[in-house]
């Protein structure tokens, strides 16, 4: 948190139960973390944003980041891998921003609002306002590519397209030659996800966050993380950012892109992930964390 009270000491914990009343007690201490921020935006406080949702049009309040240091190159899939992925360490160390997305013509809307966004060009209106809402409060350039996301039943990519995809990249790095490079580590099989995490690589890139607890579907399956460990091998080193004290600010940008889930509690599962990858801090005493892996420089 850049000002304010920190919320370290007031947040939710899962119990023995967590699975089932942990969204509702991370709900109310949201809901306060927001009302707070609301009432210093109504005093004037230039630090607070208010950004609303775009689907069901409900305004939070955030505050916006003073970025420093390094810039940040992000290359993420969809319009939001990165804020389900990676968007609490830059909330607690923020950093200059650019974020390209790749596929950003999408036909993937929740399903029971499929009758409202019955098109590819409506839904992908939809998810391009939900990617801007959600990184608002970092101050990040975006690059939108425009190539259309994968359809199940998911297969791999074409090899001449991960070419075309990697010399647009190219062409934008190259503008960058600054930026930290910033990709998915591709634990998921989603075609769209290998493709990217291919194309970085090719373009340098060193780091990369877990894109694995989003995915309940296949993601968690023991299978996928061996395929994982399997093709990266001990080239990816993995290491843990401490996001406890902006968990609640994370909440309010998944609440951004995520504005047509329903029920709005199937959003937090990011956040029960992190509960869970906190385990693995050394030392640090934080509740939440995201993981992110390394290259050894060797490789």
């Amino acid at each position: 948190m850049t000002k304010g009270t920190p919320v370290r000491s007031s947040l939710p914990v899962p119990d023995g139960h967590g699975i089932y009343t942990f969204p509702d007690d991370l709900h109310c201490a949201h809901q306060e973390h927001t009302r707070r921020l609301t009432d210093r935006h109504h005093a004037h406080d230039h630090h607070v944003l208010e950004v609303t949702a775009p689907h069901t049009r409900v305004p939070y309040s955030i505050e916006s980041r003073i970025p420093a240091g390094r810039p940040v190159l992000v290359i993420e899939p969809h319009h939001d891998d990165f804020a389900l992925s990676a968007s609490g360490t830059f909330l607690a160390h923020p950093r200059p921003l650019t974020v390209v997305t790749v596929f950003t013509r999408s036909r993937s809307v929740h399903p029971a609002l499929e009758a409202m966004y019955a098109d590819t060009e409506t839904v992908s209106r939809l998810r391009d306002r939900e990617g801007a809402a959600a990184l608002a409060s970092f101050g990040a350039h975006r690059h939108l590519l425009g190539h259309k996301d994968a359809d199940p039943p998911y297969r791999s990519f074409a090899p001449e397209r991960l070419d075309r995809i990697t010399e647009e990249l190219r062409r934008i790095v190259a503008v960058h030659p600054d930026a930290e490079l910033l990709a998915p580590a591709a634990v998921t099989r989603h075609p769209d996800h290998l493709l990217v995490h291919e194309a970085a690589v090719r373009l340098g890139c060193r780091w990369f966050w877990e894109d694995l607890a989003f995915w309940s579907t296949y993601a968690l399956a023991g299978c996928d993380q061996h395929l994982f460990r399997t093709r990266t091998g001990a080239t990816m080193r993995p290491e843990l950012v401490d996001i406890t004290d902006v968990v609640l600010d994370k909440v309010t940008v998944l609440r951004m892109h995520g504005s047509q889930m329903h029920p709005a509690r199937k959003m937090y599962r990011p956040i029960r992930h992190a509960f869970t990858t906190a385990a693995d801090l050394v030392g640090v005493s934080g509740l939440y964390a995201e993981r992110f892996y390394r290259t050894e420089p060797t490789c």
